[in-house]
Order: C-alpha cells, then structure tokens, then sequence
C-alpha cells in the first residue's frame, strides 16, 4: 500500500530529525565542558544522514511507475561524527584547565551554528509531521469512501 509507504518514509524523517536535535541539545550543553575523559575539550559531533534506498533518482522512480514500492525509502542516521575544527583558546589564568601561560582550550561549538542546527532540525521535524498527519487524513477519506 503506498500510503504506508508515504507514513513509512515521513516516520524515518522523523526519526532522523530527533537524532539530530538530541545531538544539537548534547553540543549546547557541552559547550563550556573543558575537559572529558579523554582530557580534551568537548568536540562538537555532527549528524550524517544516508538515503534508505541507494538507488538513483531514475531506478526508484521507474519502480514506482511500475506499481513497485519498497519499503526500504526515506533516512536514516548513519554515523555522528565529530567535528575536527581546532579548539578555541581563551585566556582565563584564574581557570582550573589552564595552561602555564594562562590559556584554555575551550570546545570547539559555536552556539550560533548549533541554535540555527536546531531550528532547522525542528522546522524539518515539523514538516515531517505535517506530510505525515495529510497522508494520515487522506487514508481516512479513503476508507470513508467505501460507506
């Protein structure tokens, strides 16, 4: 049934999107965490999504011509990586991680990156609620038709 399919791939997107605010939320709040248990800074870590399907554009949309749809569409969260951008150096001597010379690295997020991260994940997440509430409605229809 392809209105599954449909819930199916807006359920993935939501998945994929409450991903990537829980690491948007882990990245604000480590964004002062000087030292971790490896002894560095905290590094930011990024979302990497990955299409379900790895067929081209052309393969699943001559599938679906054909009345053949698969089940394996939408997103999913294939890895998190961290971010390998340089720490930032404050000076703050009076800080118990200080350096010799008064400086400390401080974790490498920027809270203006991850508030704009996290309101696009929200804005997507929402979307993603929205298609998948009308195709919800639209199933309904569906079946009232038949009364």
């Amino acid at each position: 049934m392809a209105f599954l399919n449909g819930m199916n791939i807006s359920a993935s997107g939501l998945t994929a999107q409450r991903a990537r605010l829980d690491v948007t939320a882990e990245n604000i709040s480590n964004a002062n965490t000087t030292r971790t248990e490896s002894g560095d800074p905290y590094r930011r870590r990024m979302v990497v999504f990955e299409p379900r399907n790895q067929g081209g554009f052309q393969e699943i949309f001559s599938r679906t011509a054909r009345g053949k749809y698969s089940s394996q569409q939408g997103v999913i969260v294939s890895e998190i990586i961290e971010d390998e951008s340089p720490f930032k150096s404050v000076y703050d001597p009076t800080h118990p991680d200080a350096d010799e010379n008064g400086y400390v690295m401080m974790p490498n997020v920027d809270l203006l990156k991850e508030t704009i991260d996290g309101m696009e994940a929200s804005r997507a997440y929402d979307a993603n609620v929205t298609a998948f509430n009308a195709m919800k409605a639209m199933a309904t229809k569906g079946l009232e038709v038949g009364r």
